[in-house]
């Protein structure tokens, strides 16, 4: 019999039955329930044995979504370790304090936010309390995310314990005096708290992924032993919906990162109203991580609930529950019980009669407040199964209400994400809830007052007792710098020498130069090679079976490419993260490995290499997280500039990223030319971020897949290459003919591949036109700026500074032109500090396909173009006749 038609068979159907009568008579057993007991309870029990079956460990397909109910029933719940009324007391302070900062500053108009924490507080004090690691044990601790808006109750846990002022809280988003709080967690701002920057939404997720990620990679190349750290990202419900949120989920199941807990507070709101109007955020979110292969932990409802689930004996509830979407329970929590009774009990008779034994009191208690989210019990019951849960992350899903116990203007309010301060009634409404020891007196003024029951109270006691178990302060960045040797000279000779008559792409020297430092015997094992899935573009195929790439589960196949020398190579121990096709996640792991110094005490050297047009236009919000937690490492444009990639177009064409990468201070961003310059910038950029004084700084440097003749390095100019320009030659240097003494003369400078262009344009300049060019090699446009700016700045305190590249011009003949094969806003970043006359050439607009010849030439940026672009200033200065450039244009074929 076949199927009827646009029915397709299902998988089973494709099986063999071995057993075809036992079938059918499970099938009539199901037939049979829907017929006598309905088809709900049919329903209930198909969901209980698969249920049953996963439990079991049986081979079929995960439920996706479970009932609207906690995960962990109060029954078994285990015994709570804590003091509740001690731990309650302690959270009214940190709750009553982060709402009094925001309110007190507001007066100053520099907002914050106050109902997040206010929604989240037990989330975080649950965890402090009994489960967050610090870092006075093994140096490690725990890592937290802590959700950005959040802040002003981390900043009042701190006042709580000692470690801020009042005169702090009072600072709050006031941060130029130098005695202030920034308004989210930055690290560079306040590196002794903040470990991780997190209020770009989406970011902290993706990290907290690749954080715990890098913890087992170092622990897994016996760097360092991370066995006890945990990683625990704090996330909103509609911060979910960023993509980097859930880019990374499934890497981090496929890689059992049980090391790895979400906590998702899911208040239903995000920032101007529902998560989900006419949907359940929550249900959305469990099959999204149950699909994922994480373990989902729900904690919706508290204890206030358990009376209702136990009259509920048709199931009625929990249906209703899993019915009504985000925004209606909103509303639920900021309306009357006779609202609640007509429009959620009485969507049928089943309800109607269980809500007729219900009290208004436990009604309103139901729906207004009592959430899973908002019960320690409920919280530790979570986070303990959250830790116990081997071979797989965790994601807990914790039901609140957002604003909880700010108040009525408040609570669950759309706006209240944008409402920056309770009036005076309202705080003492609120101290009367808490049951806070504040008299009114103390409002005299006006003003709310801070509370603080005293350094020798129980509640810091034992707030300081429950932090010393779990080894210290937390959140708590703390770094003890260790300088990494130098490495061997012998690394860096190749590359000083050239490499004779061979051509070799600048990116080639990179990569063959890393390859000689990860030999170092004291650093080399440190170095942390990272590429999202193009390593053979690049060169580095060479590193696969020396160094392996890294997989916690090893090798478990036989490459295909087994018998050639450079075969694919997996390893546990393996020292290469070849992280597919994610910038976002290799951009994670560089984050995470630039910054294990500080998280784990071990400084490591991590090089990311990617193709230059996908890596600042796509992940430049990654970028200056990096900058903010104070990343040290080499990030590579590779195959760089608008018109080295020959042939891919457009979208593979970068003329820019060196212009983005300019807007952030922390970046430091060559160009370089030559081999033997990459090698000056990479031994110094070790020097200055792992040495025995290291900076707070990351190096961008752009390589180009061009084959050239790499020169050796000429005397005299390591200071130059790292200040950004050095004279690479004169027009007497030339082999040719050189031109006459009394020439006009021209200085042609230029960056990258360009410095190929204008020595070209040089030998046809003196060749065809009597016009002497010296050439110079601009390696880093924005150090020459950086430094000029820096002088205007000392200028306004009174200091006389020259900038670097003013000193290094003077006296030079003629005008500057400088070329890149970048648009010319790149080079302009420092026309105003050239006492010469300066104009550019560059490649605005969009990339095409075409040969490098006929790219350059559309874009006016190749010798010959430069060479009349050149004849223009000197003919604009009358040094050669007007005739020249059209000469020039027409001998061309301009």
């Amino acid at each position: 019999m076949s199927d009827p038609v646009g029915k397709l068979p299902s998988e089973l159907d494709q099986l063999p039955d071995r057993d075809t009568e036992e079938t059918a008579e499970w099938a009539a057993s199901l037939d049979a329930v829907a017929k006598a007991a309905g088809t709900r309870r049919a329903e209930y029990l198909l969901r209980r044995t698969l249920q049953h079956a996963e439990a079991a460990g049986l081979a079929l397909p995960k439920l996706l979504e479970t009932d609207y109910v906690n995960t962990i029933p109060t029954a078994a719940e285990p015994e709570f370790p804590g003091d509740e009324e001690m731990e309650a007391k302690i959270t009214a302070w940190n709750r009553w304090n982060a709402a009094a900062m925001v309110t007190r500053g507001s007066k100053y108009g520099v907002g914050g936010h106050i109902a997040t924490f206010a929604s989240a507080a037990w989330l975080y004090e649950t965890g402090f309390q009994h489960f967050f690691r610090g870092k006075e044990a093994d140096g490690s601790g725990d890592q937290l995310y802590i959700q950005g808006h959040a802040s002003p109750g981390i900043y009042a846990r701190a006042f709580l314990d000692g470690r801020i002022s009042e005169q702090q809280l009072d600072n709050f988003r006031q941060e130029a005096g130098g005695n202030g709080l920034p308004s989210y967690p930055h690290p560079r701002r306040l590196p002794w708290l903040w470990e991780f920057p997190t209020v770009s939404m989406g970011l902290g997720p993706l990290s907290a992924i690749y954080q715990a990620r890098f913890n087992r990679y170092l622990q897994n190349r016996s760097i360092k032993d991370t066995a006890n750290s945990h990683v625990w990202a704090f996330l909103g419900d509609g911060e979910m919906d960023e993509p980097e949120s859930t880019a990374a989920l499934a890497l981090a199941s496929r890689e059992r990162l049980d090391n790895l807990t979400f906590v998702i507070n899911c208040n239903l709101q995000r920032l101007d109203g529902p998560v989900r109007a006419n949907f359940r955020v929550v249900q959305e979110l469990e099959a999204q991580f149950r699909g994922a292969g994480w373990n989902v932990i729900k904690s919706l409802w508290g204890s206030a609930w358990d009376e209702l689930f136990q009259l509920d004996t048709t199931g009625a509830l929990v249906r209703r529950l899993r019915e009504v979407p985000d925004a209606q329970f909103q509303t639920y929590a900021t309306r009357d019980v006779a609202y609640i009774r007509q429009h959620f009990f009485g969507a049928n008779a089943e309800l109607v009669q269980l809500a007729g034994v219900l009290s208004d009191a436990k009604i309103a208690e139901c729906f207004h407040s009592s959430r899973g989210g908002h019960e320690p019990r409920k919280v530790y019951a979570a986070y303990k199964a959250a830790l116990e849960h081997k071979g797989a992350p965790t994601v807990i899903l914790a039901q609140t209400v957002k604003g909880y116990t700010l108040g009525a203007g408040f609570e669950s309010k759309n706006a209240n994400h944008q409402m920056k301060k309770l009036t005076i009634d309202e705080f003492k409404d609120m101290r009367d809830l808490l049951g806070l020891p504040i008299p009114d007196s103390a409002f005299a003024d006006g003003q709310v007052p801070y509370g603080h029951p005293g350094a020798d109270s129980p509640e810091v006691q034992y707030l300081n007792e429950r932090r010393a178990a779990l080894g210290g302060p937390a959140p708590a960045r703390k770094v003890k710098q260790v300088a990494l040797p130098a490495p061997a000279d012998r690394s860096f000779a190749p590359l000083l020498k050239g490499s004779g008559k061979q051509e070799m792409a600048t990116t080639m020297a990179f990569v063959r130069l890393v390859k000689d430092l990860m030999r170092d015997k004291e650093t080399g094992k440190r170095w942390v090679p990272i590429v999202p899935d193009e390593a053979r573009t690049f060169g580095m195929e060479s590193l696969f079976p020396s160094a392996g790439i890294y997989s916690p589960l090893g090798q478990t196949y036989e490459p295909v490419d087994r018998d050639q020398l450079m075969y694919y190579k997996e390893a546990k121990d393996g020292q290469i993260l070849n992280e597919g096709i994610t910038e976002a996640g290799a951009m994670a792991d560089f984050i995470a490995a630039c910054t294990s110094y500080a998280t784990h005490g071990e400084p490591m050297i991590p090089f990311y290499i990617f193709y230059s047009m996908f890596g600042w236009q796509r992940t430049a919000d990654q970028m200056w997280q990096l900058a903010d937690q104070l990343g040290k490492g080499f990030i590579v444009g590779a195959t760089a500039g608008r018109t080295t990639l020959t042939g891919e177009g457009l979208q593979h064409a970068d003329g820019h990223s060196h212009l983005i990468a300019s807007t952030n201070p922390a970046s430091l961003n060559y160009d370089p030319a030559f081999a033997y310059e990459i090698a000056v910038i990479v031994k110094d950029g070790l020097r200055r971020m792992y040495g025995e004084q290291p900076e707070d700084v990351f190096y961008y440097l752009t390589v180009y897949n061009e084959p050239k003749v790499q020169p050796a390095m000429p005397e005299g100019v390591e200071e130059g290459i790292l200040k950004g320009l050095y004279r690479f030659n004169t027009a007497a240097d030339l082999a040719e003919a050189a031109p006459a003494a009394d020439a006009p003369k021209v200085q042609l400078m230029a960056s990258g591949t360009a410095i190929h262009w204008i020595l070209e344009a040089q030998k046809l300049l003196a060749a065809d036109w009597n016009v002497s060019a010296d050439v110079w090699s601009a390696t880093s446009w924005g150090e020459l700026r950086r430094d000029a700016l820096e002088c205007d700045e000392a200028l306004l305190r009174g200091e006389v500074r020259t900038p670097y590249v003013t000193r290094a011009l003077e006296g030079a003949q003629g005008p500057v032109l400088a070329v890149s094969d970048w648009m010319r806003q790149v080079p302009d970043q420092i026309s105003q500090w050239v006492e010469q006359d300066y104009t550019s050439l560059g490649t605005d607009g969009f990339g095409l396909s075409d040969t490098r010849e006929g790219a350059r030439r559309h874009f006016g940026v190749d010798a010959q173009s430069i060479v009349v672009a050149a004849l223009a200033q000197l003919a604009r200065r009358g040094e050669v006749p007007a005739s020249a450039v059209k000469e020039a244009r027409e001998r061309y074929g301009l």
